[in-house]
């Protein structure tokens, strides 16, 4: 049930990916079926993973200009998957993610900053139940012709975004702090 805060650090990584464009400016499209978008938690004192099955967005990415850049990612809440039909069930839920009002999380990124190498970070607003806070997201990309693949990982506290409400709020049960980790491949627009 944690696992909305998951979402943010998905919808963070998946913003990375707009660094990873090849030597001139360009349009990058997510290909889902070659990335994941994943999140991590702890229930009741054991870990668990899931990943967001349906997500998606737009990326712009000059390396010259890296500072330019643009990524506007979109994750569809009800599509998480932990492989626990009880807390898969709950995730979408009032209590957590709240699907039936807010059935969208998004991050967006404006502006991509080099770190060295191939490292960078994307800095964008994080939109979870309506709620938005500034996030980080460090990542690796490495660029291959017109594929760019990118790597991160996001430590968050769900209770910022209002994930978990009621006997959830707190961490008894369920963990505040969280982990997002992207996979990103994307394919640079012809």
């Amino acid at each position: 049930m944690s696992t909305p805060t998951y979402l943010k650090a998905a919808l963070l990584g998946a913003a990375l990916l707009g660094p990873s464009v090849p030597a001139l400016a360009a349009d990058w499209t997510i290909d889902p079926a070659h990335s994941t978008l994943g999140f991590s938690g702890t229930q009741t004192g054991a870990k668990f993973t899931g990943h967001f099955k349906n997500f998606g967005g737009t990326i712009r990415f000059d390396p010259a200009h890296p500072d330019a850049g643009h990524a506007l990612v979109a994750i569809d809440i009800a599509s998480a998957a932990t492989g626990d039909a009880q807390r898969d069930e709950a995730i979408p839920g009032a209590d957590w993610f709240n699907a039936a009002k807010f059935p969208k999380a998004t991050f967006e990124a404006n502006g991509f900053q080099p770190r060295g190498g191939n490292t960078y970070e994307a800095h964008g607003m994080l939109t979870i139940r309506g709620i938005s806070h500034p996030e980080t997201l460090p990542f690796t990309l490495d660029i291959t012709g017109n594929v760019a693949h990118a790597k991160g990982h996001l430590d968050l506290i769900r209770s910022s975004f209002g994930v978990g409400q009621g006997p959830w709020a707190s961490g008894q049960w369920v963990a505040l702090e969280a982990g997002v980790d992207i996979d990103i491949t994307a394919h640079a627009a012809p």
